[in-house]
């Protein structure tokens, strides 16, 4: 095809269309399953456990050039953000925790909490709630916060648009243990 003599706004607006177009407009080969579940958006919430943190998956590392210092203290934590979802590239595949992930559970990915851990994750426009358990690590985009499972993404209602606005709260041992977590519950 040739671009010469076209304005250059609309060669970049005609390049990104065509990749696009290759890989269906998800980061790499990702995106959605050939076939999801018809209940999927019912997924039921994760039901939060004390557990151990997993010293193999809490070491300091470095992704993408960008060093991050995991959490190994059970401590409270909160942050605001976008969330983006992971599916069919990584379904299948050995997480940070060593579990398998499935793109139909509710677990999600974020870079420094503790592994395994559990997290409420609030959609800021419908203020939907999700509780998942976070087994990986990941967004490594510096304009995320936590990356959901394809499930927990169904049920916040933001599949289609791959993004959406959150708030996090990580649910700590000692509220699992006296089951205050069940109290805070959407509003």
């Amino acid at each position: 095809m040739n671009l010469r003599g076209l304005p250059p706004i609309f060669c970049v607006v005609l390049l990104a269309a065509c990749g696009t177009t290759q890989r269906g407009g998800y980061y790499q080969n990702d995106g959605p399953p050939d076939r999801a579940p018809s209940d999927v958006a019912s997924t039921a919430d994760a039901v939060p456990k004390v557990e151990p943190f997993l010293a193999r998956a809490n070491r300091p590392y470095v992704a993408l050039g960008r060093s991050y210092t995991p959490l190994t203290t059970d401590v409270a934590f909160r942050e605001r953000g976008a969330a983006s979802w992971y599916g069919k590239q990584f379904h299948g595949n050995r997480t940070a925790s060593g579990d398998i992930y499935d793109m139909f559970a509710m677990t999600a990915a974020h870079p420094t909490l503790p592994l395994p851990s559990y997290v409420r994750v609030t959609s800021v426009q419908t203020r939907q709630s999700v509780i998942v358990r976070v087994n990986d690590r990941g967004p490594f985009k510096a304009d995320r916060v936590i990356d959901l499972s394809y499930a927990a993404a169904s049920r916040l209602g933001f599949v289609a648009a791959g993004i959406g606005q959150v708030e996090i709260e990580r649910i700590t041992h000692s509220q699992i243990a006296a089951g205050d977590w069940r109290g805070a519950e959407q509003p």
